[in-house]
Parts: C-alpha cells; structure tokens; sequence
C-alpha cells in the first residue's frame, strides 16, 4: 500500500510522526509561541475572508463585522 492512500476513509497524513517529533523537541515555552504564531496567522486569514466577502465596506464598518464575526467564534461554554 502507498503511504498517501486513504486509509478508513481518513486522510493521509505522512508527516504526522514527524511533526511529533518537532513538537515534543520543543519547551513549553517554544510550543506556547508557536500557538501564538498560529493564531496571528489564523485570524489574518479570517479577516482576508472577510475582506473578500465584504469588499465594498468602509473600514469602519468592515472593523465592526470583523469583531462581531470574532465574538460569534468564541466558545460559549466558559
């Protein structure tokens, strides 16, 4: 079997051990920053989706959509 293929129906994923290893050579700190790092980047694609959907939006008004789409992100349940 190719190590790409699906398998029960999951995707492949051939680099899972690998990124394992990465994450567990990393400190607390490290993976802290790298959680950081994901986020930022996250929330820069979120608000470039948002751009493109609402592309006729001043910047004002584009803001409020942002935070109001942000804040219905936000688990409820804390």
């Amino acid at each position: 079997m190719i190590k790409d293929e699906m398998i029960d129906g999951k995707k492949p994923r051939p680099n899972h051990q690998r990124t394992l290893q990465i994450l567990r050579a990393m400190s607390p700190r490290q993976r802290l920053e790298q959680v950081f790092r994901l986020n930022e980047r996250t929330l820069k694609l979120f608000r470039i989706g948002l751009r493109r959907r609402f592309p006729d939006l001043d910047e004002v008004e584009f803001q409020k959509v942002y935070l109001q789409m942000r804040a219905r992100c936000h688990n409820r349940n804390y």
